[in-house]
């Protein structure tokens, strides 16, 4: 009845009364029966799909089914092509198509891949923009800190809205702030980046080593005053003890002085 692979059922097409035009298919006569077809009459659209749907051609698609895995669309009736999931969005984690788009929504898309002896489109959403991730790898850098939104908690950890549109995780482990207690959801925060992958599209973030790390600057900090401060004693006992000695032996070189004169004057009178 269509080239169209989305057609469930007659009705969707025709009704009791409709006259149509017909090409004869098969003749049973000991039968009597005959098979008609509709879509005969009119070209296979997959003909020439390859001069009208070249790869990396640009067209706007209309959503006719979703399913986990992507989001089935026509281009045209009979040119049905699939985006898979992972190509509808660059920064934004979609779960289910149905976070992305709905059936009867129109997409721009980008075909990908064409083969024509299958019949099979495979198209992309995303890949009409650039890859924001190779601006994200010059923001979001190891140890930098970024301010987040907790958007929803997992037994494992957080999903946190970093800025740009972009998601980042939070372990469990990270989750905890200085006081004691745990970030909770919608909860803004400030987050340092312990993780970035760019091919795995992957942001992995820390609250508590913000102020982990701050707290062990601040002991080592501490620790190196304390030994600048023993040193510095260190050094002003040993000039006092210097001096001391230096003092000693002065008192020492002048009796030494002393006497030798004084024999000297004791053997001068011994002499007349």
């Amino acid at each position: 009845m269509s080239w169209s692979q989305n057609l469930r059922s007659p009705q969707e097409f025709l009704k009791v009364g409709d006259e149509i035009e017909a090409e004869v298919l098969t003749l049973d006569r000991d039968e009597r029966k005959m098979s008609l077809g509709i879509k005969q009459l009119t070209q296979d659209p997959w003909q020439n799909v390859a001069e009208r749907y070249p790869i990396g051609s640009k067209h706007t698609a209309v959503v006719k089914n979703m399913t986990n895995f992507g989001v089935f669309v026509e281009i045209e009736e009979g040119i049905d092509g699939l985006i898979h999931i992972s190509d509808l969005s660059w920064s934004k984690k979609v779960n289910h198509p149905n976070e992305f788009t709905k059936v009867g929504d129109t997409l721009d898309v980008v075909v990908l891949e064409l083969d024509v002896e299958s019949r099979k489109l495979s198209l992309g959403h995303k890949q009409l923009e650039e890859n924001p991730w190779d601006t994200f790898e010059t923001i979001f850098t190891m140890d930098s800190i970024h301010q987040g939104t907790v958007v929803k908690v997992t037994d494992k950890g957080a999903v946190i809205a970093l800025p740009y549109g972009v998601e980042g995780f939070v372990p469990t482990k990270h989750m905890a702030k200085e006081d004691g207690s745990v970030i909770k959801a919608e909860e803004t925060n400030d987050f340092k980046i312990i993780e970035f992958n760019k091919d795995a599209k992957r942001i992995v973030v820390s609250h508590a080593r913000i102020w982990e790390e701050a707290k062990a600057e601040a002991v080592a900090e501490e620790r190196a005053t304390k030994k600048k401060e023993a040193k510095a004693s260190s050094s002003a006992v040993k000039k006092v003890k210097d001096s001391v000695e230096k003092s000693t032996l002065g008192d020492l070189g002048v009796l030494a002085q002393l006497k030798e004169q004084m024999e000297g004057e004791e053997s001068k009178n011994k002499a007349k």
